[in-house]
């Protein structure tokens, strides 16, 4: 029952925390390896737990879908699914003991470009010029990380799309939602198929996530954007911290 209670707490939290500002996958993955998973099974159990809410993101978003710079959406899409396809893969051919030793600083990175992808993306586009179409190359390489681990892989998304192209960021926030449920439903076909989600935790997660999501979006527009990401990603860094002393304590 504390097992249960741990993960149905997760999914609560990371629902919410995706309607407000993203990183859910920062609270389900170690709640999921405290609660006995084994770290490539509690990733892949939280990709699909957590999939049915990034659908239903993408679904209310359905009407504000745009191109990048004479990249078409539906070419992103494409490439986010061979992407996510093939970072799930990747994932279902990495050992447990590389992935235990590795997931740490995959936290880490998804904590930092959490934190501060954004500004490093508007820095970054007053200081380099490249072509659009290397979007796609991007995009495809954003994708394989999505499959694989997927940590704030939306923000990562953003902080890309600011540097490579001129999109305003509301028409970015339609495109993510839909190119990060693309890559993950993909991922999640996968590990459906490789058996390697654990269901009893995932469906109670997506239970939490649904209930979480919807009652943090009521209320996501009355909370400053700033402060929100200031609270999540503090609790990014100490969810990393705990999966470092797990791993090398």
């Amino acid at each position: 029952m504390n097992d249960v209670a741990l993960v149905a707490g997760a999914g609560l939290v990371a629902g919410a925390m995706n309607a407000i500002a993203g990183g859910g996958s920062f609270v389900t993955l170690p709640a999921l390896v405290a609660a006995g998973v084994p770290s490539i099974n509690a990733n892949a159990t939280s990709t699909v737990a957590l999939v049915p809410s990034a659908l239903a993101s993408a679904y209310a978003y359905r009407r504000d879908f745009r191109g990048f710079d004479g990249v078409s959406m539906k070419t992103m899409a494409f490439i986010s699914v061979v992407g996510g396809a093939c970072g799930a893969l990747l994932l279902m051919f990495t050992s447990q003991r590389i992935f235990d030793a590795i997931i740490p600083f995959l936290l880490l990175f998804g904590t930092i470009t959490f934190a501060f992808g954004r500004q490093a993306g508007e820095i970054l586009r007053t200081r380099v010029h490249i072509t659009p179409h290397m979007l796609l190359v991007f995009q495809f390489f954003l994708g394989v990380y999505g499959g694989y681990f997927g940590g704030a892989v939306g923000i990562m998304m953003l902080a890309t799309w600011s540097l490579l192209t001129t999109a305003h960021i509301g028409s970015m926030q339609a495109s993510r939602n839909l190119l990060n449920a693309a890559m993950n439903a993909t991922a999640s076909i996968l590990f459906i198929v490789g058996a390697l989600v654990f269901w009893r935790q995932a469906l109670t997660m997506l239970i939490g996530a649904v209930i979480g999501g919807y009652f943090a979006a009521h209320y996501a527009r009355r909370l400053d954007p700033a402060k929100a990401r200031i609270a999540i990603s503090c609790l990014n860094a100490v969810m990393t911290a705990l999966m470092f002393w797990r791993a090398y304590g």
